[in-house]
């Protein structure tokens, strides 16, 4: 089993095309300590390969603004997710000269990555981090700041 970069679950080099069978799988879904993602059951444990993050964040909700500021990101199996301490957004710019590759922590080592239309509204709604004054900028979810090109720290 796979999941491709695009959030397509893979089954045998085939689409699975039941969303309610995406999303069982979703719920079982887990990544270990050793770095590998697992489809556990009580009975069974099956190790499957992801391509990137095994989410994908489509979805974007802004209620409130500056320190007072909520974002709530929905992924493709329907998860709603709030930034906040627990659930970062981590943006790595670390590959030169590559593209941002945006992130939230979704729930036990599990990452949505977010599509980039949702980015470039997060994007707009980037602001300095004039506690730090070090020229970092990012934004602010759930009274944290998280910083684009941070490993997912808050302030």
């Amino acid at each position: 089993m796979l999941i491709a970069r695009d959030g397509t679950w893979l089954h045998e080099g085939k689409p699975i095309r039941r969303h309610a069978m995406v999303n069982l799988f979703a719920s079982i879904l887990r990544r270990d300590a050793d770095q590998h993602y697992y489809l556990v059951t009580p009975v069974e444990k099956v190790r499957i390969r992801v391509e990137d993050c095994p989410f994908i964040a489509n979805q974007m909700e802004v209620n409130a603004s500056g320190r007072d500021q909520v974002i709530v990101f929905t992924t493709n199996t329907g998860e709603s997710v709030t930034a906040d301490k627990e659930h970062p957004i981590i943006v790595d710019l670390s590959a030169a000269g590559a593209e941002p590759h945006p992130m939230v922590h979704v729930r036990r080592g599990l990452h949505a990555l977010i599509t980039r239309a949702v980015f470039y509204r997060l994007v707009d709604l980037c602001e300095a981090n004039t506690q730090e004054c070090d020229g970092s900028v990012g934004v602010w979810s759930s009274q944290q700041f998280f910083v684009f090109g941070g490993s997912g720290g808050t302030e």
